[in-house]
């Protein structure tokens, strides 16, 4: 394979995962970043967004050589613990025993990133930020210090986030498809600290949920024995929301009434919500990916909001899809991108709704009898065909080699079918006695009739 120029736009997760892997292709790459280095800025485990990582995150990353590292960094967890008003525990394992995502630290991933990718010879340059890219001539146009200056390549990847400059760029061309939308929520970042000693004060694999219907809180294990809380909130309206919590009696009030066990380990509560604004949640898509030797991937490409635990992993796999492509065909770097912009968008499309769908059920649903009960029921399905019956959360999360779009698929011909089995009566004493042959001959039929 000819070694080519390659510009990347974007040191973040993905642009520096990409990176790593077209240095290995053995490709002169370059990144342009619009932000300091974190590397060289102070920041708390717990007090930095922490993400879960899964499978098809997890793949690339061995893939390039990280697994020995990222073992050193992630807490395994084994699923959903949700938190009734009464402080009250549910368990609901997310897979089979041995199956967990991974909470990681944001920073800290992409720190152990860009140290790679300068290992193996990438040079990143910070403070620089993407004005424009000219797609014809395959130059793009950055600000530093005050001064313009345009940088030729023979690629150009933009992975700078949703908010893509490069993306931007492309949105003024012909026949580009966009879309943003945002949920009527946002979140704010909070923290649940070790305790004195340093443990952790809630149980350390599993990720914590209080579902509350139209809100939510969730928590993640960090390494320092704290945790990362994320309050889900409408921004508007005459109940909860952030525009009513306006002052410190009313976010204690609000806390202590429906968060009560969540409350009592925050001491810090009132000072971390005042000090983190509410942010929003968007989901982005766009089609095509390429403007002639230009393409954008990762969440310039598709955003998606946090619900599935997917955005990072979606951009993992980007990465790692592009680079078998590029195994395929070599050379041939028209027919790469071709093939990735006919074959990826289908794909992150799915999760994009998937994750929106899961919203509703982590604050509305996991909490409720029928809604566990139906989860037993699949479980019990799984276990007896675990061929032919897997969790859409499991395909989604533990079955990299199986895509968003064929998961969601499957997934609402298995929902038409659970709907049925639901509907027996008396169904939460005699679901095992059920002809779950029959079942799963309902489904084999649905997917048969929908291929």
């Amino acid at each position: 394979m000819k070694s080519k120029e390659i510009t990347i736009v974007g040191a973040g997760l993905i642009g520096s995962l990409l990176s790593i892997y077209l240095r290995k292709q053995g490709h002169k790459v370059t990144i342009f970043e619009r932000r300091s280095d974190l590397r060289k800025e102070k920041m708390s485990a717990g007090k930095s967004i922490n993400l879960a990582l899964s499978d098809r995150g997890w793949r690339p990353l061995k893939e390039v050589g990280l697994e020995a590292e990222l073992l050193k960094m992630v807490i395994p967890m084994k699923g959903r613990l949700m938190h009734d008003t009464k402080g009250q525990l549910t368990f609901q394992p997310y897979g089979k025993e041995n199956q967990a995502i991974n909470s990681i630290s944001r920073g800290g991933l992409n720190k152990l990133l860009m140290n790679k990718a300068e290992e193996l010879g990438v040079e990143i340059f910070f403070g620089h930020k993407c004005v424009e890219v000219d797609f014809e001539h395959n130059l793009v146009e950055f600000s530093a210090k005050g001064k313009h200056f345009q940088v030729h390549s023979d690629l150009i990847f933009g992975t700078d986030g949703a908010f893509s400059a490069v993306r931007a760029a492309m949105q003024k061309t012909d026949r580009f498809t966009y879309s943003q939308s945002y949920i009527p929520h946002g979140y704010k970042e909070l923290i649940i600290p070790a305790s004195p000693s340093g443990d952790f004060v809630l149980e350390k694999n599993a990720l914590h949920i209080w579902p509350r219907g139209a809100y939510m809180l969730i928590a993640l294990p960090n390494l320092d024995g704290s945790f990362t809380v994320t309050l889900f909130l409408p921004f508007e309206g005459d109940g909860h929301s952030f525009e009513n919590l306006n002052s410190d009696d009313k976010i204690i009030a609000f806390f202590k009434s429906v968060f009560p066990d969540a409350s009592e380990l925050m001491p810090t509560l009132v000072n971390d919500f005042k000090a983190h604004p509410a942010s929003s949640l968007v989901t982005i898509k766009s089609y095509p990916w390429i403007r002639n030797n230009t393409m954008i991937l990762g969440d310039a490409a598709h955003a998606v909001v946090p619900f599935y635990g997917q955005g990072m992993n979606c951009g993992f796999e980007d990465c790692y899809e592009l680079n078998k492509l590029i195994e395929k065909n070599g050379d041939d770097w028209q027919r790469t991108f071709k093939e990735f912009n006919e074959s990826r968008p289908e794909n992150t499309n799915a999760i994009a709704d998937l994750a929106v769908e899961n919203f509703v059920e982590m604050r509305d649903d996991v909490g409720d009898e029928k809604f566990l009960l139906r989860k037993k029921i699949e479980a019990h399905l799984n276990s007896l065909y675990p061929e032919k019956w897997i969790p859409q959360y499991s395909m989604v999360t533990f079955n990299p080699d199986m895509g968003y779009a064929e998961a969601m698929r499957t997934g609402k011909y298995q929902k038409q079918v659970m709907d049925e089995v639901m509907s027996v009566p008396n169904i939460a004493e005699t679901w095992k006695n059920l002809d779950y042959d029959m079942i799963i001959g309902d489904l084999e039929e649905l997917l048969v009739q929908g291929n």
